[in-house]
């Protein structure tokens, strides 16, 4: 199964584990301050199995959402039909109960316990409202344009059905310093093809059920459309644009091609295994970008002029770089790629700013390229 498509399940459980950590840490805080002399806690504790405050507070804030929803009806529960209504019993009663006490002592909410179970004494009562700090309630405000950049994926309705539930939770009011309102941030996102929604649809569907893909494909320097067959092992996205990885039937080899020079696919009953054996972190650098070059990295030094030294200097390249500031603030950079053509096009884009020390082959690719672009300017 290729990795990619654990995406949404990681969506899923990142939430669930966001949530549980932010009550987790809710009840540390309240152990800690509840008071030793509570009358009524110290009968309650005295009546139910002693548990160790690590083990109070692995709760399900979805589970405790269930359980406020089950308790809202004013009728008596006990922890086992409350578990048969989440999900079939498949949480053991004694782990109801343990939430239905981090409820009381950690929510406030107004339990009531007796030998026939759990009910609220206040008909009015719900949990819906989750407590956020403001740096929290900021990042939440800034999280839907960063969206767009999964518009017209199938990750897309996913992610907004995830957005949708956390602000439905919120309350009615959060306070948070208007300078970090959205209307005041924007995100500017990397410009990518255009991709039909059928395409994705195609693509996702055949490397989920492994099975060939067919389609028409345009190459990146022809004019018209070819037809392929493939069978894909991963898809990648740089930058916002959309790859599949896989056997090229009419190859015999590892093809990768872009989604938005697809069309007319259609998921075939050919099925196909892929080989124990596959890596796709073989056929590119995932730093850098996914022209296939036989896997063959190469070292790269470059040498920044001192007019962006300090835009250098602040600069990722690569895990692996080696950034060294000259006397006169120019800027060493070395690490270790295969993908030329993303170089090339790359150090051309920096203008004189950037200069290839190595290797020759690099610089001499960069020069022929430059020197194109200056006859090209030149003729007029």
């Amino acid at each position: 199964m290729p990795v990619f498509f654990y995406a949404r399940r990681r969506v899923r459980r990142t939430v669930a584990t966001f949530f549980l950590f932010w009550y987790s840490k809710r009840a540390e805080r309240a152990l800690k301050m509840s008071s030793r002399t509570n009358k009524k806690l110290q009968l309650h504790n005295a009546a139910q199995p002693a548990h160790s405050p690590s083990r109070q507070i692995k709760v399900s804030w979805w589970r405790i959402i269930a359980i406020d929803g089950i308790l809202q009806g004013g009728r008596f529960f006990t922890a086992r039909q409350i578990s048969e209504l989440i999900e079939g019993g498949s949480y053991d009663p004694r782990t109801i109960q343990r939430d239905i006490e981090f409820m009381r002592d950690s929510l406030n909410a107004p339990i009531e316990s007796g030998r026939q179970g759990y009910r609220y004494t206040e008909p009015n009562f719900f949990i819906k409202s989750i407590p956020l700090s403001e740096g929290e309630a900021f990042a939440l405000t800034v999280m839907n344009p960063l969206l767009e950049q999964y518009r017209n994926t199938p990750l897309e309705g996913q992610l907004r059905s995830v957005f949708q539930k956390i602000t439905s939770c919120l309350p009615e009011k959060v306070t948070v310093d208007t300078s970090f309102l959205n209307p005041k941030i924007t995100f500017i996102p990397d410009r990518a093809e255009t991709i039909s929604p059928d395409c994705f649809t195609a693509v996702f569907d055949s490397l989920k059920t492994c099975r060939t893909l067919r389609f028409d494909y345009r190459p990146l320097k022809k004019t018209t459309y070819m037809e392929r067959k493939l069978d894909p092992y991963h898809a990648v996205c740089q930058r916002g644009n959309w790859y599949v990885l896989g056997r090229d039937h009419d190859k015999g080899d590892i093809r990768i091609f872009s989604l938005g020079r697809m069309r007319k696919l259609a998921v075939t009953d050919e099925g196909f295994a892929i080989p124990r054996d596959f890596k796709a972190s073989d056929y590119f650098d995932a730093e850098m970008g996914v022209w296939m070059n036989g896997g063959k990295p190469f070292t790269v030094e470059l040498l920044f002029s001192s007019e962006v030294g300090t835009y250098a200097l602040n600069r990722t390249w690569h895990s692996e770089q080696l950034v060294e500031e000259k006397p006169d603030g120019s800027v060493y950079v070395r690490f270790s790629t295969d993908q030329k053509q993303e170089l090339v096009r790359w150090i051309l884009g920096q203008g004189h700013t950037v200069k290839v020390l190595a290797p020759a082959e690099l610089a001499e690719e960069v020069r022929a390229e430059a020197a194109q672009v200056a006859a090209m300017y030149g003729e007029g």
